[in-house]
């Protein structure tokens, strides 16, 4: 079976949709066979790979769909995912039936979110209604992690702190730090390893979510 993952947020504007592009061409570059899935209305990823397209043949192929409506995108998943190893659905921006169907179809969500109060201040939602999936006996993770963190200065640190205010979620010091090489990278519908000039650090960063999500 899959390994199925949310990657979203009630909040827009927290790097899901760059989240879910950088790790979906991990597991591409491991040999691993991920589906992107955008359940945003906003379309963000959409567009994303339609930038990707014009790449051509120099990065991997990733299969993409976009699903907005909870019951089609439960039951494209439902008859699809078994043809991948891992489905990545970028959803939220806010509360929808898309964003429901794909907690309740997920083993796991991941939380990005930027260290500033309006970011902490929604992750109260998002403690909420992880609590409600799993009070219908959805045994779902739910993982926070840093996303456009600051380079320096202490506010990373305080927010990571804010998250013993959400017992449903837990944090992983695994952040992807505000570098130009990410916002770059998923302008061309690239991943921060797919670059011509590779940031390293963007790199290191990136490989290193991937390996504490387990994925």
């Amino acid at each position: 079976m899959p390994r199925i993952v949310t990657i979203g947020n009630v909040k827009g504007g927290v790097g899901k949709t760059t989240a879910t592009l950088n790790l979906g061409a991990w597991l591409a570059h491991i040999q691993q066979r991920p589906w992107l899935i955008d359940a945003d209305r906003q379309g963000s990823l959409t567009e994303v790979m339609a930038q990707r397209a014009e790449a051509g043949d120099r990065v991997p192929t990733l299969a993409a769909a976009h699903y907005i409506d909870g019951q089609n995108l439960r039951a494209q998943v439902q008859l699809q995912a078994r043809n991948f190893t891992h489905v990545l659905i970028d959803a939220g921006g806010r509360d929808s039936t898309a964003f429901r169907a794909a907690l309740a179809l997920s083993d796991m969500v991941v939380i990005p979110f930027q260290p500033r109060s309006l970011d902490l201040w929604a992750l109260q939602g998002m403690n909420e209604i992880v609590a409600e999936v799993r009070a219908l006996g959805r045994p779902l993770k739910a993982l926070t992690f840093l996303s456009m963190a600051d380079i320096q200065g202490n506010d990373n640190r305080e927010a990571a702190q804010a998250l013993g205010n959400f017992p449903e979620l837990a944090f992983l010091d695994a952040p992807l730090m505000r570098r130009k090489a990410f916002a770059n990278a998923i302008g061309e519908g690239l991943s921060v390893i797919e670059q011509a000039q590779q940031d390293k650090k963007a790199a290191a960063e990136l490989a290193y979510l991937a390996e504490r999500l387990e994925l």
